[in-house]
């Protein structure tokens, strides 16, 4: 292992993303970021999302000076960095080379799944807000300038094999694996964002990760456009997902 690493695990909405925070924050050699750049998008897009003001208020909305943390020393002296980032809060007109400086991985969830579960907090998502072009786009960002595929992981792999999962991610990213990953104290932490109140109910009183469940509900015919529309850039990283 190196001696110190950031990581920006890059994720659409209604994932498995919280949890997979929890999972890192429990290693005791790192430190987690909650959705950095969460106000900048807020405060620059003027989405209604809840708790909008009070996030904008609370955090840093100049993405450069995020980046500069970000890029910048590990906090608290730990050795790995993780970042839990949204990646429709990478807006066009920011700056992408930052993140050249980090080891970028990618979270993917089934298009179906995100939709369904997104629009019961957004009634009708649009495919910008569901993040899977923005989430291609950088994804080809990453591999075109590092001259290799990015680790890739779907949610419904990891919720089947949790552990052998997170083994294959840490050996890829050359990280020694801990069973601590796997499990965690039930609740809050400082370090979730001031938005948990709205989207961490679930992940606060989990233990670990939840049992794998398909949803084998039909989706509601005026999400299925939207679905359609998202499944080729799911597919385009799909491919390259690692398996335990």
């Amino acid at each position: 292992m190196s001696t110190q690493q950031s990581i920006a695990m890059w994720s659409g909405p209604r994932n498995i993303s919280t949890a997979m925070m929890r999972a890192w924050e429990n290693r005791p050699d790192t430190y987690v970021q909650d959705e950095p750049l969460y106000a900048h998008y807020l405060q620059q897009t003027g989405i209604d999302h809840p708790g909008a003001a009070k996030i904008i208020a609370a955090y840093e909305c100049d993405w450069r000076r995020v980046v500069e943390q970000l890029t910048g020393p590990i906090p608290h002296n730990k050795a790995i960095y993780y970042q839990k980032h949204m990646t429709h809060h990478m807006l066009d007109d920011m700056q992408r080379d930052w993140m050249l400086k980090l080891t970028n991985c990618f979270l993917i969830r089934e298009p179906s799944q995100v939709v369904v579960s997104l629009a019961k907090v957004l009634p009708n998502p649009t495919l910008e807000q569901t993040g899977f072009v923005m989430q291609a786009e950088l994804f080809e960002y990453v591999r075109q300038h590092i001259g290799i595929i990015p680790p890739v992981i779907d949610t419904s792999d990891v919720l089947r094999d949790p552990r052998g999962v997170l083994s294959k991610l840490c050996a890829v990213l050359d990280i020694p694996f801990t069973e601590a990953m796997l499990n965690w104290p039930a609740g809050k932490r400082e370090t979730d964002g001031n938005w948990g109140p709205y989207w961490y109910a679930s992940v606060e009183k989990s233990t670990g990760f939840m049992p794998y469940t398909p949803d084998t509900a039909p989706v509601p015919e005026h999400l299925q456009s939207l679905v359609a529309a998202c499944e080729p850039y799911y597919q385009q990283l799909a491919q390259h997902r690692l398996s335990s």
